[in-house]
C-alpha cells in the first residue's frame, strides 16, 4: 500500500504543478510520457528475456490463456448491466459501451462522443482513465486478496503497455506473457464492441 500511495502522491504533485503553469511547456506540449512508457516496457522486456521460468509459464498456462480476457470480458459488461440498473437516466447499451472500453479511453471516448454525444463520451474517458489508475494504485492490495490474475482483468487493454510495468512487479514475471496477450485480445476488442453496444 506504501508503493501505492507514492504512485498517487507523484500523481497529484504532477497535477499540482500543472494547474497553476509551474511545469516548463515543453513537457506539456510534447509527449514525454510516450518516451518514459517506452523504457518502462523496455526495463519490462529485459526482465521477461532474464526469467528463466517464462516458457515453462507459457506452455504450462496453454489455450487456458484465452480464459483471461474472457473472464474480463463477461466481468466487465455484467458490471456494466448491473451498474445500468443503478442509473435510470441512461440504457444497458450506454453503460455497456463506456464498459467496452476496458481502460482504452483514448479510442473508446472517441467513438462514443461521435454517436452519443460528449457528455457520455466524456463519462467513457473519465469511466476508463479510472479503471486504468486503479490499477496502478491498487495492484498490490488486488494481488494479496483477488489472486495474481485481479490486476491483469482489472487492467483491461492497459495491460500490455501502461499497466503492465506493475503487473510484473506485483503479480510477477511470471504472468507478463499472460498480461500480454490478455492486453492486445483486449485491446483489438474494443472498437468492435463499443461499435456493437453503440449501433443499438
Amino acid at each position: 500500500m506504501k508503493q501505492s500511495l507514492i504512485y498517487l502522491a507523484v500523481f497529484a504533485l504532477g497535477v499540482l504543478l500543472a494547474i497553476p503553469g509551474f511545469m516548463p511547456l515543453y513537457f506539456i506540449e510534447n509527449d514525454i510520457s510516450k518516451w518514459i512508457l517506452y523504457l518502462l516496457l523496455f526495463f519490462v522486456g529485459i526482465q521477461i528475456g532474464g526469467s528463466k521460468n517464462i516458457l515453462k509459464v507459457a506452455r504450462s498456462v496453454g489455450f487456458k490463456i484465452m480464459l483471461v480476457p474472457i473472464a474480463t470480458t463477461v466481468g466487465t459488461f455484467v458490471g456494466a448491466i448491473a451498474i445500468s440498473f443503478l442509473l435510470k437516466e441512461r440504457s444497458i447499451t450506454d453503460c455497456l459501451s463506456v464498459g467496452a472500453g476496458f481502460a482504452y479511453y483514448s479510442l473508446s471516448s472517441i467513438l462514443i462522443t461521435e454517436y452519443r454525444g460528449a457528455e457520455l463520451g466524456t463519462i467513457a474517458l473519465l469511466a476508463n482513465i479510472i479503471r486504468e489508475f486503479f490499477v496502478l494504485l491498487l495492484a498490490p492490495w488486488m494481488v494479496k486478496y483477488f489472486g495474481k490474475l485481479a490486476p491483469i482483468c482489472g487492467g483491461g487493454a492497459t495491460t500490455m503497455d501502461t499497466t503492465l510495468p506493475i503487473i510484473s512487479k506485483y503479480a510477477g514475471s511470471d504472468f507478463v506473457i499472460v498480461a500480454l496477450f490478455h492486453g492486445i485480445i483486449i485491446d483489438f476488442s474494443v472498437p468492435i464492441w463499443v461499435s456493437f453496444f453503440l449501433s443499438f
